[in-house]
């Protein structure tokens, strides 16, 4: 129990920080918000693109094998007819009869947790992503009387959780919200509509895309007939899709609107198994390289009852979020379904022909695809860290710390004169100019303390502080402060720039 209040603590400091240290910002909080959408702040929108800007630079422009594509958001209608999702995207759906709150059928459980004697100690129904979630949130809800319980009986418990779908005609699952009476389920379709052009009807129906994988399908002889490409190849594609959730729910993870960053990959029938392994392998590794190096990521092959019907494998990049274990990204197998797939629905040829051996066919495809809200959940999780420091006259303190990797950090320096006088304001904006013209995130800040300044870079996760102080006006050396390890390092004032760019590649 500790571990799990102690996660739900987290989740609340953490948007809390979010919001006094500006990364992410409730979509028109002035008129009380809307439900599943938010905005970055000047923080979170460098943190983002940092994300967005590292996978790019690694799985496009320092590949030869992989080009880039932007796709419209909103596309011919017939697309989503042949992928599918006009006539299958769609979530099962309840609604309360009393509070009017709404829910997927298949994230709401029913927890029911028992001693050694069979008898029931707790019976929670909970909304989760799955059901090691449900059975965290029922523990989480449960009272000071309950938790006693599961302390002292903790080795003797058996849980059971099951789905609302999978409870039998006589089980009634009460509203998870109020307690009311569920209405019967009924099928709910995702995908936003709207119209194009100046009538409403059903001729000018187009939706919001779902996802941008449809995009790079529909342009792939596009692609092949210009790029020059030859199998194997990739095309990878960052923006936005929209979903309309039947309930958006922990904070940025499922929102309405979120941004992907995807690579269809091509490849031969008899090549997508290596090359399927081999994109498995290297996503899981790019968030370790990114920062996410605790236990609380991991790679799940998926079971074959869970695949989907296009797909030959399928394995998830998880992480354990304060709210559970929950997928980041998705690297599947999708064989030749997709192309297939359009090639019928359009009359379009959509086959490759190979110089060599002279074969028409069409290409497997291995999907790499994440989302780009939930890479950067993962990280404020991940770098959100508290210590004790000693302030300014030696007492200490606890210190709010965002342990950011250098890449993805939304500053890269920041630069103090230790007091506004002396000459020490012109040094440090000399320098702060100088990291600038380099390329690199620098801020300069001259207001109030300079524990107090250390301490708002540490809660914005800016690796390194430059500090200009009475030395540096004899000598012409500065000092600089490791955010994590607190080190400080005196360092000619010329060697800042090179300083930094050697810490943070």
């Amino acid at each position: 129990m500790a571990a799990e209040n102690k996660d739900n603590t987290l989740m609340e400091k953490l948007s809390a920080l979010c919001k006094r240290r500006g990364f992410i910002f409730q979509s028109s909080e002035i008129y009380g918000g809307i439900n599943g959408f938010w905005d970055y702040g000047p923080l979170g929108v460098e943190l983002k693109r940092n994300v967005k800007n590292a996978w790019w630079e690694d799985v496009v422009r320092r590949r030869d094998d992989i080009v880039g594509l932007d796709c419209s958001i909103i596309m011919n209608p017939k697309v989503w007819e042949a992928s599918g999702h006009v006539g299958g995207f769609n979530d099962p759906m309840v609604d309360c009869k009393e509070c009017k709150a709404r829910f997927r059928v298949d994230k709401v459980f029913t927890v029911v947790i028992r001693d050694k004697n069979d008898g029931i100690i707790l019976t929670a129904v909970v909304e989760a992503d799955d059901e090691q979630s449900a059975l965290q949130e029922a523990r989480r809800s449960a009272n000071s009387k309950t938790r006693r319980k599961f302390a002292n009986t903790k080795d003797d418990l058996s849980e059971t959780v099951l789905r609302t779908d999978e409870l039998s005609k006589d089980e009634v699952c009460p509203c998870p919200k109020c307690g009311g009476e569920l209405t019967e389920p009924r099928q709910f379709n995702l995908m936003f509509k709207s119209h194009a052009g100046a009538s409403e009807d059903s001729a000018s129906v187009v939706y919001l895309r779902p996802e941008t994988a449809q995009g790079i399908f529909a342009n792939f002889k596009n692609v092949l007939d210009t790029s020059r490409l030859k199998l194997p190849f990739g095309i990878a594609q960052i923006g936005k899709a929209f979903r309309n959730e039947i309930n958006p729910r922990n904070y940025t993870f499922r929102s309405r609107e979120f941004e992907q960053m995807e690579i269809e990959f091509f490849c031969r029938a008899d090549e997508a198994d290596k090359w399927y392994e081999y994109w498995r392998d290297a996503r899981f590794q790019w968030y370790i390289d990114h920062g996410l190096k605790s236990e609380k990521l991991r790679l799940r092959n998926h079971e074959t009852d869970e695949l989907a019907h296009y797909a030959r494998a399928c394995a998830d990049v998880e992480y354990e979020f304060p709210f559970g274990v929950s997928e980041l990204e998705g690297i599947a197998n999708r064989t030749d379904y997709d192309l297939k797939a359009h090639q019928e629905a359009s009359g379009r040829d959509m086959t490759y022909f190979d110089d060599e051996t002279r074969e028409r066919f069409i290409p497997y495809v291995i999907e790499p695809s994440g989302g780009v809200d939930r890479a950067v959940l993962a990280f404020l999780c991940e770098a959100y860290t508290e210590d004790e420091q000693p302030d300014d006259k030696g007492k200490m303190q606890s210190r709010v710390v965002m342990k950011f990797h250098p890449r993805i950090a939304p500053i890269k320096v920041a630069v103090f004169p230790l007091v506004k006088k002396e000459g020490m304001p012109e040094v440090a904006r000399k320098i702060h100019a100088a990291c600038r013209d380099a390329g690199l995130a620098s801020f300069y800040d001259e207001k109030g303390a300079i524990g107090r300044r250390y301490r708002r870079q540490d809660e914005a996760g800016t690796p390194l502080c430059v500090t200009v102080d009475g030395q540096t006006i004899e000598d012409d050396t500065v000092t600089i402060r490791d955010r994590d390890s607190l080190l400080q390092q005196r360092i000619a004032a010329g060697d800042v720039v090179s300083f930094v760019q050697e810490r943070i590649s």
